[in-house]
């Protein structure tokens, strides 16, 4: 599969996607991936879950109209952002991976997994975090197998760049579900410091396999997505929107305390929530549902037909945006100068620092 470049066009109507080709060296040598469907790009295809999207419409923007798996109907923004960094192919989800690939990367995210290991187990097996760590454990042992010695791996995987995007699940399915057992125990507040100090414990674990360049993704507006937007008003759900914020408040603070060592570890912080996707010039009409036809739990259901004007929807399915927002995304994250959105630099500069 060759991987694709993507550079949007922006007129006043819509945001229109061109695709080329992509020539020349990486920067870095490999990309290793956590997080849930916000990545996952095939590793929960074969699991007894209701959390995959290996299934028409999915996909219907994915070269040869392909539903990998992957929660959107075209590229996840780590798809194209990897394009910009170099890569020809798509980086493989671990479920496919063999051979010399390992070295270029891995992708481990899985649907509705997140940082604490019961998120999303009620639509049936996830990976969570915790066991995505222990899959590029075996990885890594992999590499030092090939390399000949563990000294050499870490050497090879402190030149690489990892990505981890995940969180949402610990509360859209966990802390906000009905009748919840961690909201009970938890204050948001709590809870928040729980999630992130569990997730440092998990980041330090790839730092000591070879982890030196990494970007920790924040939760997005949340409480904006259409599975939570008021249907009578229009308005967003303010409690989810306020539990992410203090969940980015805390990751933040991680992020600044891994940069503050002194040990060559760089980190950057992307905060989605910075700046106005909903700007007329970027060509998004349409915020408060979904592009295609949705079953019960707001995934897209299978064999319908989606809207024509993908491009002008914000929102895939209830859940998940757009190829055209994952594009913008991607592009701001990578080498855009937005304020506080990617936060000390953005990727071109992580990768080159």
């Amino acid at each position: 599969m060759v991987c694709m470049k993507t550079w949007l066009v922006v007129t006043t109507h819509v945001v229109s996607v061109i695709v080329v080709l992509v020539n020349g060296k990486s920067q870095v040598p490999g990309l290793y991936i956590f997080g849930d469907s916000l990545a996952d790009n095939g590793n929960n295809n074969n699991l007894p879950t209701n959390a995959k999207a290996n299934y028409t419409p999915y996909g219907i923007d994915f070269p040869n109209r392909n539903p990998t798996g992957r929660f959107t109907n075209g590229l996840t923004s780590i798809d194209i952002m990897a394009c910009h960094l170099g890569f020809k192919d798509f980086i493989p989800p671990f479920a496919n991976t063999s051979g010399y690939d390992i070295f270029k990367g891995v992708n481990y995210a899985s649907g509705a997994a997140g940082i604490r290991f019961e998120s999303g187990r009620q639509l049936g097996s996830v990976i969570s975090l915790g066991e995505q760590i222990r899959n590029h454990k075996i990885i890594v042992s992999r590499i030092t197998e090939r390399l000949g010695s563990y000294e050499r791996s870490l050497e090879y995987l402190r030149r690489c760049l990892y990505y981890v995007n995940i969180g949402s699940n610990d509360y859209i399915n966990n802390y906000f579900l009905p009748n919840s057992s961690t909201s009970a125990t938890y204050t948001p507040q709590q809870y928040a410091q729980v999630l992130v100090r569990q997730l440092s414990l998990y980041v330090k674990d790839l730092h000591d396999a070879g982890a030196r360049k990494v970007v920790m993704v924040g939760l997005g507006a949340i409480g904006c997505i259409p599975r939570f937007i008021n249907t009578t008003t229009g308005s967003c759900d303010n409690d989810l929107n306020a539990a992410a914020f203090l969940f980015n408040e805390n990751l933040k603070g991680l992020v600044d305390r891994f940069n503050n060592k002194s040990d060559g570890s760089k980190f950057t912080f992307v905060n989605s929530t910075v700046g106005d996707l909903t700007d007329p010039s970027l060509g998004f009409m349409v915020f408060t549902s979904s592009c295609c036809p949705t079953r019960a739990d707001g995934q897209c259901a299978e064999g319908g037909v989606p809207c024509s004007n993908r491009n002008r929807y914000f929102f895939w399915d209830e859940f998940h945006p757009t190829q055209a927002v994952n594009t913008l995304t991607a592009l701001q994250t990578y080498n855009g100068t937005t304020p506080g959105f990617t936060d000390p630099v953005n990727i071109q500069t992580l990768v080159h620092s």
